[in-house]
C-alpha cells in the first residue's frame, strides 16, 4: 500500500465522517420538530370507520340483500308499490350513499398515504443509519488490513534484512573456505 492509498483512504475516511455527522445532525433537528404519534381527529375516526365498513364482505352482502328486497317488496305489490319499477328512490337513495361514501373513503385514503409516506421516510432514514453503520465497518476492516499488511511489510523487511545479512556472512566465510 503505497503513500497515495494511504491519503485516498483518509479522504474517503473524513468523507464518511461528515457524512455521517451531517445526517445525525439533520436527524436531531427533523425529530425535534416533528410530534411523535399525532391523534386522529373524528372527522378521521369517521372516514376510517365508514371506510373500513364498506370496504368489507359483510356490507356487500347486506346491501344486495337490502337491494334485492327493496326490487322484489316494490315489484311484488306492484302499482301500489311505494318506490315502482324505475325505482328512483332507491336510484337517489344510492346516489346519496356515493355521494358521502366516496369523500370519505378519499380521506381516508390520503390519510393512509401520508402515513405510507412517513413510513417510507423511517424506512429510509434506518437504511442510511445502516449504511452509515457497513461503512463504519468498513472502515474498521481497512484499518485492521492496513495494520496487517503494514506488520507483514516490516516481517518482510526484517527477513530481507537476515536472509542479506546470512547471504553475506555466506559469501564471506565461502571464500575463506576455498583457500
Amino acid at each position: 500500500m503505497n503513500i497515495n492509498d494511504n491519503s485516498l483512504l483518509q479522504k474517503l475516511r473524513e468523507s464518511r465522517r461528515l457524512r455521517r455527522e451531517r445526517f445525525l445532525n439533520q436527524k436531531k433537528a427533523s425529530s425535534a420538530a416533528s410530534p411523535t404519534a399525532p391523534t386522529l381527529t373524528f372527522g378521521q375516526r369517521m372516514a376510517d370507520g365508514v371506510t373500513s365498513t364498506i370496504g368489507s364482505w359483510r356490507f356487500i352482502i347486506i346491501q344486495s340483500v337490502l337491494l334485492a328486497c327493496w326490487m322484489a317488496g316494490n315489484a311484488w305489490f306492484g302499482h301500489n308499490a311505494w318506490d315502482p319499477y324505475p325505482f328512483i328512490l332507491l336510484n337517489l337513495l344510492l346516489s346519496f350513499q356515493a355521494a358521502y361514501t366516496a369523500p370519505a373513503i378519499m380521506m381516508s385514503q390520503t390519510r393512509q398515504s401520508d402515513m405510507d409516506r412517513k413510513r417510507a421516510e423511517n424506512d429510509f432514514e434506518i437504511n442510511v443509519k445502516a449504511e452509515l453503520e457497513i461503512e463504519l465497518l468498513h472502515e474498521k476492516i481497512d484499518l485492521l488490513k492496513e495494520k496487517e499488511i503494514q506488520a507483514l511489510t516490516e516481517a518482510i523487511r526484517t527477513l530481507t534484512a537476515r536472509l542479506d545479512a546470512a547471504a553475506a556472512q555466506s559469501n564471506s566465510t565461502s571464500p575463506a573456505d576455498k583457500t
